[in-house]
């Protein structure tokens, strides 16, 4: 067999293989919605049933037990009193008058009541979206996990990282609003910026002694989920790269090309505190190459310096007025409770 014939028998076999696995994820995929869709409709019924009860809380206790009997003898697991409480509160969760956006309530695919969201996620997505009490941050999670097909642990990651906290940081109301209703959007720099940065996934303990390399080191190891830590858009262009200014060589530790913003993400690690001096090498590091790198239809530059600790005091004075090139942030190799965080936040707007 000539190496033509095996190589159009390879294309031949891939293809039927490449079918069959997106026929085999389009079908999960549909099995997934429908299931959720039809947790939404018991949920309903259980609370149309309750309803009409006299007394609501004995009737209510008295038809979800009578009813995970019979569902259980007939359809076996995944109808206890406990999973038919979860279908109702789902219900109670997404339906009228407290369900997500408008975007969520669009459905191309799937013929069902006009009132029912468009869910997208799995159960168990939607299991861990009913424990978050704040609407509006329940809807950004929503919306962030089915842009991002993110999977449950992903979805619980970003959640524990107070995401949503971290972005609302510098908006004002109207923007919040926005969050809740669209998701992120990113139309200019500080929209990309995040304070602190949580790259627990690294593996290094709070207190370890470690140097920039190492750190650099670990975050190529890791480069798929500190991309997701980055957020949209952002794609890898190279480390420890090197230009040459004035006959003296100078390497920037990582750098990034975010497509949504059309610009160059410069990326420098400091293990400590942040200098005036690391604030002025990233500020070169910028003017290079917004003059000799980007393109004429290129927007400019943006430069994250991330560091341990920093002094915004310091920082503030050492950057220009109404800076959105140079950015200082700090980084947690550990992840804290996310009432740690919260508070750790609100500490730096304050």
């Amino acid at each position: 067999m000539s190496n033509i014939e095996r190589n159009t028998q390879v294309d031949f076999y891939n293809r039927v293989v490449n079918l069959l696995k997106e026929a085999r994820k389009s079908v999960v995929k549909t099995v997934n919605k429908t299931m959720v869709y039809t947790y939404f409709e018991i949920g309903r019924i259980i609370v149309e049933e309750e309803q009409q009860g006299k007394e609501r809380a004995a009737y209510g206790k008295q038809i979800l037990k009578g009813l995970s009997e019979n569902l259980s003898i007939e359809f076996g697991k995944g109808f206890s009193v406990t999973n038919l409480k979860q279908m109702r509160q789902f219900y109670l969760s997404y339906s009228i008058g407290q369900t997500v956006s408008d975007e969520l309530k669009k459905s191309e695919t799937v013929s069902r009541n006009f009132n029912t969201p468009d869910f997208q996620l799995s159960w168990s997505h939607y299991l861990f979206l009913m424990k978050i009490d704040n609407m509006n941050e329940r809807s950004f999670y929503e919306i962030e996990a089915k842009n991002n097909n993110w999977s449950l642990r992903e979805l619980q990651r970003q959640f524990n990282s107070a995401l949503f906290e971290r972005l609302v940081l510098s908006k004002n109301k109207k923007e919040i609003k926005e969050l809740s209703e669209k998701g992120q959007i990113v139309e200019k720099p500080t929209d990309t910026v995040k304070d602190p940065y949580i790259l627990e996934f690294l593996g290094l303990p709070e207190e370890s002694k470690y140097s920039e390399t190492e750190l650099e080191q670990k975050i190529i190891d890791k480069l798929e989920h500190f991309l997701l830590e980055l957020g949209k858009g952002f794609t890898f262009v190279g480390r420890q790269v090197r230009f040459t200014f004035k006959e003296k060589h100078f390497r920037i530790d990582l750098v990034f090309y975010n497509r949504i913003l059309q610009c160059f993400v410069l990326i420098d690690l400091k293990i400590g505190e942040i200098s005036h001096k690391d604030l002025g090498q990233m500020q070169m590091y910028v003017n290079y190459y917004n003059r000799k790198v980007k393109l004429e239809n290129e927007n400019p530059t943006i430069g994250i310096i991330l560091c341990r600790t920093k002094d915004d005091a310091l920082v503030e004075m050492t950057l220009p007025e109404n800076n959105e090139q140079i950015f200082a942030s700090k980084y947690l190799t550990v992840l804290p409770s996310k009432e740690e965080l919260k508070k750790l936040i609100e500490n730096q707007d304050e």
